[in-house]
C-alpha cells in the first residue's frame, strides 16, 4: 500500500493505492478511503485507488455548514485521480454518498468509465427523496437530530460510532473500524454535513439510461439509510444493471458481497 497526499484539480486529497499502477485502475469512491477495508482492497487485484473526498479524512478541510465547492466539483476530484496515475480509464465503485459521484462520473465523463458498482446509494441527491423513493428510517433520523456539542472530540466520536452501529442493520458491527473511521476527520462536523451544503446541480436520475458501461448495485435489504427502494430503481433504470440484494445488510459495504463485487470489477 502507498499512502500520499496529492494536489488533484486544485485541491490536497489524501490518497492510498494497491497494486501497480500498470494493471487496470480500480477507483473506490465513499464517505471516506476507510470505508474501504485493506483487506478488501487487496483482494481486488488491479490497480486499486481510494481516498478521502474534500472535508473527509485526512484531505483538505472547508468551513463547516459553508463549502466552497459543488457536488460537480467532487466529481472532476474523482476524474481526475486515474489520469494522475497514468490511467485512461477505471473501474469505478461508489459507496454512499460515493456513489452520487461515480453515477455523475459515469454520466458526465463515460470515457473514464470501464465499468460501475454502486454500493449503499441512491439516484437522487441529499435532501427529500422522490416520492416514490424510500426515505431514512425515523429511527436514524431522530438520532441525527439530537443535539451534540461539536465542539467536544470525544462526545461527537462516540456519536459517529453509534450512528454506524444504527446503520449496519442485522448484520455485523465492527465497532474499531466504526471508531478509526470516526477518529481519522479532521473537521468531524465538516465531514459529516458539508455534502448536504453544496450546490448538486442539475438533477441526474432521469438521465440513468445513458449508462452504458455494465453496472452493479449492490444494496443490504435491512439499510435503514437509503432503503432498499433506491437499489431498485437504480438497477432498473440504469441498462443492463444486475441487482446484488444482501440479506441483513445495512448502510455498509456488505462483506457476503466481497467475491461479487471483486469478479465484477475485475472481469467487466
Amino acid at each position: 500500500m502507498n499512502t500520499t497526499t496529492m494536489d488533484v484539480n486544485g485541491v490536497r486529497l489524501a490518497v492510498e493505492t494497491f497494486g501497480e499502477p500498470a494493471d487496470p485502475a480500480i477507483l473506490l469512491i465513499g464517505p471516506s478511503l476507510l470505508w474501504w477495508p485493506e483487506e478488501f482492497c487487496r483482494g481486488l487485484g488491479g490497480f486499486v485507488i481510494r481516498y478521502d473526498p474534500r472535508d473527509c479524512g485526512r484531505s483538505a478541510v472547508s468551513a463547516a455548514q459553508a463549502p466552497p465547492y459543488t457536488l460537480r466539483d467532487l466529481v472532476a476530484d474523482a476524474a481526475a485521480l486515474p489520469a494522475a496515475f497514468g490511467a485512461r480509464r477505471a473501474h469505478v465503485a461508489g459507496l454512499s454518498t460515493g456513489g452520487w459521484i461515480a453515477q455523475l462520473l459515469a454520466l458526465d465523463h463515460p470515457a473514464l468509465v470501464a465499468s460501475l458498482t454502486l454500493i449503499a446509494t441512491r439516484p437522487t441527491a441529499p435532501g427529500p427523496a422522490d416520492p416514490d423513493l424510500p426515505e431514512h428510517a425515523e429511527h436514524v433520523m431522530a438520532y441525527v437530530k439530537n443535539g451534540l456539542d461539536w465542539s467536544d472530540r470525544r462526545a461527537v466520536v462516540e456519536h459517529l460510532v453509534g450512528f454506524e452501529r444504527i446503520m449496519a442493520g442485522a448484520g455485523p458491527f465492527d465497532e474499531d473500524a466504526a471508531r478509526r473511521r470516526a477518529e481519522r476527520h479532521r473537521d468531524p462536523l465538516a465531514a459529516t454535513v458539508n455534502l448536504a451544503y453544496v450546490d448538486h446541480g442539475a438533477r441526474w436520475r432521469e438521465r440513468l439510461g445513458e449508462i452504458s458501461v455494465p453496472t452493479l448495485v449492490v444494496h443490504g435489504e435491512a439499510d435503514p439509510f437509503f432503503p432498499i427502494g433506491n437499489g431498485e430503481a437504480l438497477a432498473r433504470e440504469i441498462p443492463s444493471a444486475r441487482l446484488l440484494a444482501v440479506p441483513g445488510a445495512g448502510h455498509v459495504l456488505p462483506r457476503q458481497a466481497w467475491e461479487a463485487i471483486a469478479t465484477h470489477l475485475i472481469n467487466d
